[in-house]
């Protein structure tokens, strides 16, 4: 017969071998992606040597090493400093700075219009075609009419970065609200509760999961969101958009692939802090990932 000492060793055992286990596979875990990345450069610099010897256009696939140096310590072609560092990292700022402006503003207008259409199946019917058409227009078919009505410079970019990341907040906002339990909802109409207690008390929490799901495709977004109306309204501040235009009609190989490279790596890094966020905030209660 088992005692009561040996059970609790057994549980404690078990326990302690389910809080190794996810440390032992994230450690194990860690050298995957940076031999995918190896695997990545070895093609990148076999492309490059190809386009170089071989096709005679080198500006087309870069050397990795030259892309990196074009980040780190631009050079002109005769040796002399470039003012190509200090230009990237300033489109980059602008860039940042519309990205995240027009992130605030489709969380607020997302989850306002999900909370709205949750409080009744007609609002839903009535609004939810319309976030499904915002999504499915082609920008390029409105640029001409954004520049028109709010000009060619900092809003018509907010604008557009709104446009794209929108359509995430409001889908998975309205999700997370309609996911509420049953159960607990009809405790709350049996104690009288109204719309607005149950939308503040029930409806919203059990949302946050679903929220920072959106939040976080939509923090991705917003970044395209950017580069694409940086590209489309030239005017004003230049952001990444145009400073990939200006290398690429320059055949700055080096430097197009430098802009591109940052771009990206922004994206992720915004889309990696969201996720953090969302992980501090619901992850000890919600399986979040």
């Amino acid at each position: 017969m088992v005692t009561l000492q040996e059970a609790a060793e057994t549980r404690a055992v078990r326990a302690a071998a389910r809080r190794a286990a996810p440390r032992t596979r994230r450690g194990i875990a860690w050298w995957q992606p940076v031999v995918v990345l190896a695997v990545l450069v070895g093609i990148w610099y076999a492309a490059a040597a190809y386009y170089d010897h071989v096709r005679g256009l080198a500006f087309l696939v870069p050397y990795p090493h030259l892309v990196a140096k074009a980040i780190v310590a631009p050079t002109m072609p005769d040796g002399s400093p470039s003012t190509f560092g200090s230009d990237l990292w300033s489109a980059l700022g602008r860039t940042t700075v519309v990205s995240l402006t027009g992130l605030a503003f489709a969380i607020v207008i997302g989850v306002v219009w999900a909370m709205a259409m949750a409080q009744a199946k007609w609002l839903e019917n009535s609004l939810y075609p319309y976030a499904v058409v915002l999504q499915c227009v082609p920008i390029l078919a409105l640029v001409p009419l954004i520049g028109a009505l709010f000009g060619y410079e900092f809003v018509s970019r907010v604008i557009v970065t709104v446009m794209i990341a929108l359509f995430p907040m409001v889908s998975n906002t309205l999700f997370g609200l309609q996911s509420a339990d049953r159960a607990q909802r009809e405790l709350f109409q049996l104690q009288r509760a109204g719309r607005f207690a149950q939308l503040v008390k029930l409806q919203f929490p059990a949302a946050l999961p679903s929220i920072f799901v959106g939040l976080r495709t939509s923090a991705g977004l917003s970044v395209i969101g950017a580069i694409v109306g940086d590209q489309f309204f030239q005017r004003g501040n230049p952001g990444l958009g145009v400073l990939i235009q200006v290398t690429a009609s320059r055949l700055m190989g080096p430097e197009l692939y430098a802009t591109i490279l940052i771009a990206s790596l922004y994206g992720v890094a915004v889309f990696l802090v969201f996720g953090l966020i969302g992980r501090l905030a619901v992850g000890r209660w919600h399986d979040f990932s």
